[in-house]
């Protein structure tokens, strides 16, 4: 059974940060790529940032140099540091699975249950 744990969203001002976490089981983690998505109120899921199972990651435009993710292939686990924030972070964000970084939420295989960022202004 495919079970994800994600952890770490709450309220923070703008310019703070948070780190989330994602931990899993029941599927082989090292081989396949984590995401982060986000949705916000009334917008479409975005991809935020994908790790590949040997480490290589995509930021999307709008995090680039604010936020890193990172994995722990013995631990089963995937963690997004999240720097600088913006009122415009705030959305539910949501951990995922794939063998592959695709680019639409369809194609992701497995989904966490999303955990809340709020930024304050």
């Amino acid at each position: 059974q495919v079970q994800f744990v994600e952890s770490g969203g709450g309220l923070v001002q703008s310019g703070g940060s948070l780190r989330l976490s994602c931990r899993t089981s029941g599927f082989a983690f090292d081989s396949y790529a984590i995401a982060w998505f986000r949705q916000a109120p009334g917008r479409e899921r975005e991809k935020v940032t994908c790790i590949s199972y040997d480490g290589n990651h995509i930021y999307a435009d709008s995090v680039d140099g604010r936020f890193a993710i990172s994995r722990d292939n013995a631990r089963n686990s995937a963690w997004l540091q999240m720097n600088n924030l913006k009122p415009g972070d705030t959305a539910v964000y949501y951990c995922a699975a794939d063998p592959f970084c695709g680019t639409s939420k369809d194609e992701w295989e497995y989904w966490g249950q999303g955990t809340q960022v709020t930024v304050s202004s």
